[in-house]
């Protein structure tokens, strides 16, 4: 790793960092782990995952943590920013024999101060639903692994859905539960309800129901994450034949794919208002993709190895309804404006406003971050001259660190996830305010002729009259999405891929023959982003990152989970640290 300044420098853990917004300081004192703080031997284990709930706690401390590491099985209260953690107190916690817990998602919907539904998916292939406030094992589902044999990649609740789950294995299978029907004592039989190119979706076929509800077969190889878009309706999955799918959840249909540059993919995540979706993979790439259009829009490129997760920050992500080229001002004052305000409640709402008939021009940054097996954590703004691309650009501003972009002219075009307008979002329809390029290399643009439309069918928004039986459309509001799950922990691949891992055999999907097309454009085709920070925080792989209001966290396959005050957050808990910590933190 060593470069110019020496590598000696470039190997220090750093413990905080700057951004426009201000300083990120880490909490020593809040710092989660095994109650020991040993570093844990992480050879051959399952990747370390947290998982977030609230239970609306009168004291104050409503959050809970939930994290396994190796055998073991975690659950906190959360103090976050407020109070140094207290690890001799485990709320819960559980030892496995046999099998590792893989990954676990808390149910938003159902969760209360005396009762949280919370899913464990394990390596063996079970899931268990277990409440660890009442410290109560409820259900095993899949238990003599008739369903499916192969590790539990990944565990969501349906949102709105106080008994529906979605689980996912390293087989390419999806399964859907219901917490209220058995798994039967026999391998379940299926009947084909839809089929697709590279997926097909199956019924369970019995004479009374039971689980699974239904068996999604998705890409080649291991599926290795999933994750719903904000209103529900749709599911983005990527597995390790390289490709990203999204489907209509309702009706079955396959809404659009993309193809990693090489590799699998191993994360993915929807921007707030579900307009992109980002994902990463073994292509030490962060790639961002545009729901509406169904292309790649940009890709960016700072890690040195895999990318084991990506998220969007909701609380950093900004949006101005006011005209930008009326500001008049120093910079820090447009800092000021841009950032620390908005909260992720109202983000969402926000960011729907583009799309209203309103006049006045709106702007947005989207800022999300990936973690990555190099130890390094990336955050990436992305802003409107990438994602218009076509707009003319004028009098761009010269401060770098400055993100100032704006939208098509309301009216123009642009739908929601799941609506059955017509219209797409075109931009370039009229003389923008300055847009800077401050987080991106020079590119190409990027042609629009070759890209679909994305229409949505009638035949996708009627439903599938089977599935509609399951009630998925009396969904309530969705839960805020909290974890990453991803599968593969090994290794470092060079910029060379022998493309050993492209399982996909189909001339279809053939990679030769998927480079340069708009399921994967080449790297000049497309604008290539660098991250607006690029720190090493850990000693060993990085696994986990949430974007919390008042802090960032994230975690390490030793097993520590770590808590990163947001700018103007550290509070009292830092005043404490720093009285009692060594000086010489490094910057």
């Amino acid at each position: 790793m060593a470069a110019e300044g020496g590598g000696k420098e470039m190997n220090e853990i750093k413990t905080q960092f700057t951004t426009r917004e201000g300083l990120y300081k880490l909490l020593s004192h809040s710092e989660y782990s095994r109650p020991n703080r040993v570093p844990f031997n992480s050879q051959g284990s399952n990747p370390v995952r947290v998982s977030f709930v609230n239970v609306n706690d009168q004291s104050g401390n409503g959050d809970r943590l939930c994290f396994n590491v190796g055998r073991e099985l975690y659950f906190y209260i959360y103090k976050g920013v407020r109070k140094a953690a207290d690890l001799s107190k485990p709320i819960d916690k559980r030892i496995y024999k046999g099998t590792q817990p893989t990954c676990h998602d808390f149910n938003h919907l159902t969760a209360t101060a005396e009762s949280v539904s919370l899913l464990v998916g394990f390596s063996a292939g079970q899931v268990q639903l277990i409440d660890p406030i009442k410290k109560e094992t409820s259900k095993l589902f899949n238990e003599e692994r008739l369903i499916d044999k192969s590790r539990v990649t990944c565990v969501k609740w349906v949102p709105g859905s106080e008994s529906l789950f979605l689980v996912a294995h390293s087989s390419g299978n999806m399964y859907l539960y219901n917490v209220e029907h058995t798994c039967g004592t026999t391998a379940p039989h299926y009947q084909l309800l839809k089929q697709g190119e590279s997926f097909a979706v199956h019924t369970c076929k019995s004479k009374s129901t039971r689980n699974p509800l239904l068996k999604w077969t998705v890409g080649e190889g291991a599926l290795n994450e999933f994750a719903f878009s904000p209103d529900g309706k749709f599911l983005a999955c990527v597995s390790q034949d390289g490709f990203l799918r999204v489907f209509n959840f309702d009706s079955v249909e396959l809404h659009g794919t993309m193809k990693s540059y090489f590799g699998g993919l191993l994360c993915v995540c929807w921007s707030p208002d579900g307009k992109y979706i980002v994902t990463g993979g073994e292509d030490d790439l962060v790639t961002v993709w545009s729901f509406l259009d169904c292309r790649v829009i940009a890709r960016g490129h700072g890690h040195k190895s895999w990318v084991s997760v990506v998220a969007f920050d909701p609380y950093t992500t900004s949006v101005e309804e006011s005209d930008p080229m009326e500001f008049s001002g120093s910079d820090e004052d447009f800092q000021d404006l841009h950032f620390g305000r908005d909260r992720a409640n109202s983000t969402q709402s926000r960011l729907s406003k583009r799309n209203s008939t309103d006049s006045r021009p709106v702007s947005v940054t989207y800022r999300f971050g990936s973690v990555g097996q190099d130890t390094q954590l990336c955050l990436w703004d992305l802003t409107e001259d990438i994602l218009f691309p076509h707009q003319p650009l004028s009098r761009a501003r010269t401060h770098t660190n400055v993100m100032n972009a704006t939208s098509p002219p309301a009216g123009s075009g642009g739908t929601n996830p799941g609506s059955n307008g017509n219209s797409i979002t075109t931009p370039g329809n009229s003389v923008p305010p300055p847009l800077p390029r401050s987080n991106s290399l020079p590119h190409s643009a990027v042609s629009n002729a070759g890209s679909k439309s994305s229409v949505m069918d009638g035949a996708i928004a009627s439903g599938v009259s089977k599935f509609a039986t399951l009630s998925l459309h009396d969904r309530k509001e969705r839960h805020h999405e909290k974890d990453h799950k991803r599968n593969h922990s090994m290794g470092h691949i060079s910029s060379k891929s022998s493309d050993k891992l492209n399982l996909v055999t189909k001339t279809k999907t053939d990679p030769a023959k998927t480079l340069g097309t708009p399921l994967c454009p080449r790297m000049e085709d497309v604008p290539l982003l660098e991250p607006l920070i690029c720190k090493k925080i850990a000693h060993e792989r990085l696994t986990v990152l949430i974007f919390l209001e008042d802090c960032i966290v994230t975690a390490c396959q030793e097993g520590f989970i770590c808590t990163w005050a947001r700018p103007g957050k550290v509070g009292l808990l830092s005043s404490q640290n720093q009285a009692n910590s060594p000086s010489g933190t490094v910057v």
